[in-house]
C-alpha cells in the first residue's frame, strides 16, 4: 500500500472518531466497576476473590481481549506476547510456527490450557498460537512460575489458561471481518444464548492468507494458509447440577517457502514447507453441588491431533491421541479453602509410514494425585498450599509440593512470596524439532534420558496510588528465579541426524518485571519492563541461552471514550539476543498505532497500523545463506513481515 493510501486510511478515521460526545465520568465509573465484578478466577480452583489470591495471578479481560483480536483475530500470538514477561518466540521463517516463552524459559515448560484442560501438548503444541483465535474468550489468566499441584507435569514456567464465555440471559450474536494488507482475511461467527437450564455456544471462523514476502527475496514471510474452525458447545445448568460438552475442530493447510513455487510459477525442484492439520478435539465437564455446599467436579478431554509435513526432500506425518480426566472436590469455609482430587494423563503418539526402531512412536500415562489449601489467617494473612504426587509410566514418581503467602495490609497494597517444584517429561516435539520439521531425530534411547525437575520462586509487590484528579497509578514489581535440572536438548550428530541428550547440568532464569498502569478520566498508560537472564550451566563452562531478549519494554497509551472511539500507540522494545551460532542480534523499536470506532452499540469499525517503522529482521541482513535451492535458516530474533494494515468490522446483532 502507497504511503499515501496510509495516511488517507489514518485520517478518514481520525475524522469518524472525533464526531461523537464522550460519556460522564459517572457512567465510566459504572462500567469499570461492573468489569471488575465479572472477574472469575478459575485457575487457582478457590473461591476467593481477584485480590486475596495467594497466587500471583494475571488476568487479561475483555478490553484486552477485544484490543488485541482486532489487530489479529486468527490467533492468539499478540494477545500473549505484549504481555510483561511473555515472549512469542517465533520458531520457523517460513512457516511461522511460534511458541510461548515465559521469563525466559523455552516454550516447551509453558502449558496451554482450555478452561482448565490441558488441550495443547507434544505435537500438537506446535501450531497451536496460530490456531488459538481469541474471539470467543472470556478472558486468559496466566500463572507465572512453577504451578504443578494443581495441573501436574509441563507447568514449570507457568500456565495460559484460556477460558471461554459461557451462555447469559441476554443471548449475543457477533459476527467480524477482517483484511490485512498483507493478502490475509478473517471472517468469524459467535452465537451464545441461554434458554431456561439449557444453553449454548457456537463459534466459526475461516481464515486465510496469501504468501507475503515482505523483503522481496524470494521466500514467504508470512506463508500461505487457509484455516477452518468449528466449535459447538452444550450446557445444562440447573441448582445443584452443570454439565457442559463440546468439540473443537481445526482443519488447515498452509505452505511457505519459495514465493515462485507457492504461486505455482515454479516447478520442482523448488524449497518449500507444506503442513496440513487436522485437529479435533472433545470437552465435557460435570459439576454436581451437594448438600454440604461442596462441589464434585468431574472433566474430560480427548484429542486426536494429526499433522503431515511435505518438504522438497523429507516427508513426515504422525498422529498423536491424547486425553486428561480428572475429579476433584472443592469445599469452603469462613478460614479454609480446599481442593483434593485425581487425575489421569494418557498420551500415544504414532509415526507413519516408519515402522520401529526409527519410528519416534510412544505410549505413555501419568496418574496423579493432589490436595491444596488456601488458608485465612486473618484480613492480613493468608497461604495457600499444595502438594502432588504423580506416577509416569516411563520416568517414575515425582512429589510436588507448593506454597504462596499473601500479606495485604491494606486494599492498597500486597506482597506475595511463593514457589514450587516442577518436572517435564522428555518428548521429541519441541522448538528444536519443530525447527528441522522432525527430520532425522533419532527415537529416545532406553534409561538414557531422566526428566527435568525444576525449582521455582518468586516474590511479587504490588501497591496502588490515589493521587487526587481522578489520576491512580497501580505499580507491580516481581522478582523471579527458576532452576531447571537436566534440560533436554537434541544434538547434530551429523548433517541428517539429531539426538536428544542432557549435556548440561542445569540452567535457570532470573530476573524482575516491572509493571505500572496509569489512569487520568479517558486517558491510559501501560509500561511494561522485563530482565530475564536465561543460562545454560555445563561442566566446565556457562553461556546465555539463545533467543531471548534480556530485556523488553512494552508502552500502550490510549485514549478511550466509552461506547465511542478508542486510539491506542504502541511502542515496544526488543534488547539484544544470543543466538545459536553464539553471535549477538542487535535490539530494535516496534511501534504501532490501534483504532476503534463504535457507531452504535451493534457496530463497530477498527483499523490498525501495525508495526509503523517497518521493522525487520530481513532489514539488518540476509534471513539464510546457501543457495535458494538449499537454504539455510537464520535464526528468527525479529519479525520477518514488517509494517502491515488491517481492518474490518465487528458487528453484534
Amino acid at each position: 500500500m502507497k504511503a499515501s493510501s496510509r495516511y488517507l486510511c489514518l485520517l478518514i478515521f481520525m475524522r469518524l472518531a472525533a464526531e461523537a460526545p464522550p460519556l460522564s465520568a459517572t457512567a465510566q465509573d459504572e462500567e469499570k466497576l461492573k468489569e471488575l465484578e465479572e472477574i472469575i478466577v478459575t485457575a487457582t480452583r478457590n473461591r476467593r476473590s481477584f485480590a486475596q489470591q495467594p497466587t500471583r495471578l494475571e488476568v487479561l479481560g475483555g478490553d484486552e481481549i477485544n484490543e488485541k483480536a482486532n489487530m489479529k483475530p486468527g490467533d492468539i500470538r499478540m494477545l500473549l506476547n505484549e504481555t510483561t514477561g511473555i515472549h512469542i518466540q517465533q520458531t520457523s521463517a517460513t512457516s511461522f510456527n511460534s511458541s510461548v516463552r515465559i521469563q525466559g524459559l523455552n516454550g516447551k515448560y509453558t502449558q496451554l490450557l482450555r478452561d482448565g484442560m490441558p488441550m495443547y501438548g507434544g505435537l500438537s503444541s506446535g501450531l497451536s498460537l496460530l490456531q488459538v483465535s481469541p474471539l470467543d474468550l472470556q478472558q486468559v489468566e496466566v500463572i507465572k512460575g512453577a504451578n504443578s499441584t494443581l495441573y501436574g507435569g509441563g507447568a514449570i514456567a507457568g500456565l495460559v489458561n484460556l477460558v471461554t464465555k459461557k451462555p447469559e440471559a441476554k443471548p449475543e450474536k457477533s459476527m467480524l471481518v477482517n483484511l490485512t494488507s498483507a493478502g490475509g482475511a478473517d471472517a468469524s461467527g459467535f452465537y451464545l444464548s441461554r434458554l431456561g437450564d439449557w444453553g449454548t455456544r457456537v463459534f466459526g471462523s475461516y481464515n486465510k492468507n496469501s504468501a507475503y514476502n515482505a523483503a522481496d527475496n524470494g521466500f514467504s514471510a508470512i506463508p500461505k494458509f487457509e484455516r477452518l474452525s468449528f466449535n459447538p458447545h452444550i450446557f445444562f445448568e440447573s441448582s445443584k447440577r452443570e454439565f457442559s460438552i463440546g468439540v473443537n475442530a481445526v482443519k488447515e493447510d498452509r505452505i511457505g517457502g519459495d514465493m515462485d513455487y507457492i504461486s505455482g510459477q515454479r516447478l520442482r525442484p523448488a524449497y518449500f514447507e507444506q503442513i496440513e492439520t487436522n485437529r479435533v478435539s472433545t470437552q465435557i465437564e460435570y459439576i454436581s453441588k451437594l448438600e454440604s455446599g461442596d462441589e464434585f467436579v468431574f472433566r474430560n478431554s480427548f484429542n486426536s491431533y494429526q499433522q503431515e509435513i511435505n518438504t522438497l526432500d523429507h516427508f513426515f506425518r504422525g498422529e498423536q491421541l491424547s486425553s486428561f480426566t480428572e475429579a476433584h472436590f472443592l469445599g469452603a469455609s469462613s478460614m479454609l479453602n480446599w481442593v483434593v482430587g485425581i487425575n489421569l494423563w494418557t498420551d500415544n503418539f504414532d509415526q507413519k509410514l516408519i515402522a520401529a526402531p526409527s519410528a519416534l512412536d510412544f505410549d505413555k500415562q501419568t496418574a496423579g494425585v493432589f490436595a491444596q489449601g488456601t488458608f485465612l489467617f486473618s484480613d492480613v494473612w493468608s497461604l495457600e498450599s499444595g502438594l502432588r504426587v504423580d506416577s509416569s509410566s516411563e520416568f517414575g514418581e515425582f512429589v510436588l509440593p507448593r506454597a504462596s503467602l499473601l500479606y495485604a495490609p491494606s486494599d492498597k497494597t500486597s506482597l506475595r512470596i511463593g514457589g514450587g517444584l516442577g518436572y517435564k517429561e522428555p518428548t521429541p516435539f519441541g522448538e528444536e524439532a519443530e525447527s528441522v520439521q522432525y527430520r532425522g531425530i533419532m527415537p529416545f534411547e532406553t534409561g538414557q534420558l531422566v526428566a527435568e525437575e525444576s525449582l521455582g520462586l518468586n516474590i511479587d509487590l504490588n501497591h496502588s496510588f490515589d493521587l487526587g484528579n481522578d489520576v491512580s497509578l497501580n505499580v507491580n514489581f516481581l522478582l523471579f528465579y527458576t532452576k531447571v535440572d537436566n534440560p533436554l536438548r537434541l544434538l547434530e550428530l551429523s548433517d541428517s541426524q539429531f539426538v536428544y541428550r542432557q549435556p548440561d547440568e542445569y540452567l535457570d532464569t532470573k530476573g524482575a518485571e516491572l509493571s505500572a498502569v496509569w489512569r487520568w478520566k479517558d486517558l491510559k498508560y501501560f509500561f511494561g519492563y522485563t530482565h530475564a537472564d536465561v543460562e545454560e550451566h555445563g561442566a566446565d563452562e556457562r553461556k546465555m541461552a539463545p533467543l531471548m531478549p534480556k530485556d523488553r519494554v512494552n508502552n500502550v497509551f490510549v485514549y478511550e471514550r466509552e461506547g465511542d472511539f478508542r486510539v491506542g500507540l504502541e511502542a515496544y522494545y526488543y534488547g539484544r539476543q544470543k543466538l545459536t551460532d553464539g553471535s549477538t542480534a542487535r535490539d530494535y523499536w516496534i511501534f504501532g498505532l490501534m483504532m476503534e470506532k463504535v457507531f452504535s452499540p451493534s457496530v463497530r469499525l477498527f483499523l490498525n497500523f501495525e508495526n509503523l517503522s517497518d521493522t525487520r529482521q530481513t532489514r539488518f541482513g540476509t534471513i539464510y545463506t546457501g543457495s535458494k535451492l538449499n537454504p539455510v535458516f537464520s535464526d528468527v530474533f525479529a519479525p520477518l513481515d514488517g509494517f502491515i494494515i488491517n481492518g474490518g468490522i465487528k458487528v453484534r446483532f
